[in-house]
């Protein structure tokens, strides 16, 4: 996709899928197109889909904005316009609607649209909303850019409750933290049932809600306050109490470009890969690992999860499976769960239940001496490469407010 020139101006339309149950409401959009020279329409759909449906058609088309009716169902419009929005895809939503009306204008906002237009559909007003729309994905691609140079973001979610996502992005980042030597962070997105903060016997004020907030202030001077320093590291945990919030796309956007440019490293606990948030964090990270068990339900769902994200688009690189409790028992080997997953497995990690209960039990890192403890720290150098010459790389100083953090382990 091509975001340069004056989009509308001079000619360089977006490419766009329409979603209007409303006839004439399609119509009047349609016949304003040609003055407004705005979008470029791949395909249209009458009625408002299903989420299959729908990442079909995103798939065949591949457009640059979707086009949603409002003024036919605004509910099941606001369900759709948030499933875009979540979905992980490069997207500009906006909203239609037969008069200006404040309330779907806002409806649609908060479920994620970034902008409204509505009847006659003035050819002079199109071209400002798409000029917006193009300062904003030029926005986007300068804040990318500025990604290349900051920390390594990754991810961590499970494909079914109870695999142990948690423990390993929390034994990963302090072992990053050990290995490395760097600034790193555990993040703890799970804002209904996250516990790290209760593991790890933390009694911080902030969370991520707080972090959202204030987004837009956010420096690494915040960082200091907001995050708690711990065994090393520094952890930002879940609300003490479940938080079901909507999440703002901008504002969660803000948060972890904000962390790349004040950690080396960002661990972020997810909730299950299916959940929105997850959804969001994914697209944006280095790394997505999804854990899964070797039990027959986890195995299903993690094929599922990969299948999910590959059809929204996130590239296949990107996406790696941890196999953990693993036993020489199961029969099972790399190969052929590569071949059930269709994706790479990265690492296998052992069932060792006495000392990650003990580590827990302490709300302490787990040591090196025993088998979990090993793997995670092979796990953790070779996600920082640092089994090749030179793999490691030093800490960048981005401020003095960090000094003394790697000596606060309680």
């Amino acid at each position: 996709m091509n975001w340069n020139g004056r989009a509308g101006g001079g000619g360089s339309e977006l490419t766009a899928l329409l979603i209007a149950c409303d006839p004439r409401l399609s119509q009047q959009f349609q016949d304003s197109l040609p003055a407004a020279k705005t979008f470029q329409l791949l395909g249209e759909l009458n009625s408002y889909p299903n989420p299959q449906t729908l990442e079909m058609r995103l798939n065949q088309y591949n457009p640059q904005a979707v086009l949603v009716d409002l003024s036919s169902d605004l509910e099941t419009a606001a369900g759709v316009i948030q499933y875009l929005a979540g979905c992980g895809r490069d997207l500009h939503i906006v909203g239609l609607h037969s008069t200006n009306d404040s309330p779907a204008i806002l409806r649609s906002l908060r479920a994620g649209a970034s902008e409204f237009l509505h009847a006659p559909f003035d050819p002079q007003i199109q071209r400002e909303a798409v000029t917006r729309l193009v300062r904003m994905r030029q926005g986007d691609a300068e804040a990318a850019q500025r990604r290349e140079f900051a920390g390594n973001l990754i991810a961590v979610s499970s494909t079914k409750p109870g695999s142990g996502s948690s423990t390993i992005a929390v034994q990963t980042a302090f072992a990053l933290g050990r290995l490395t030597g760097s600034r790193v962070l555990l993040a703890d997105f799970d804002l209904m049932g996250g516990a790290l903060g209760f593991y790890l016997k933390l009694e911080s004020r902030y969370s991520l809600i707080d972090a959202m907030i204030h987004a837009e202030s956010l420096d690494p001077e915040n960082w200091g306050s907001l995050a708690e320093p711990h065994g090393g590291i520094d952890i930002l945990p879940a609300p003490i109490q479940p938080e079901n919030v909507e999440i703002d796309n901008a504002r969660l956007s803000y948060v972890l470009d904000s962390m790349r440019h004040s950690y080396d490293w960002i661990v972020v606990d997810l909730p299950m890969i299916f959940q929105r948030i997850s959804m969001i964090a994914a697209s944006q990270a280095d790394r997505i690992f999804l854990v899964t068990t070797s039990e027959l339900p986890s195995l299903h769902l993690a094929r599922k999860s990969v299948a999910l994200l590959e059809q929204i688009g996130l590239p296949k690189e990107r996406v790696q499976m941890l196999v953990n409790r693993i036993s020489r028992w199961d029969g099972i080997g790399t190969a052929d769960l590569e071949k059930l997953f269709n994706c790479p497995v990265y690492a296998s990690l052992p069932n060792d239940y006495f000392p990650l209960h003990r580590a827990i039990s302490l709300g302490q890192p787990l040591g090196s001496d025993g088998d979990l403890g090993k793997a995670i720290d092979a796990f953790a150098a070779k996600l920082a490469n640092l089994n090749s010459p030179g793999g490691k790389r030093p800490a960048v100083d981005t401020g003095s407010h960090r000094s003394g953090v790697m000596s606060a382990a309680h």
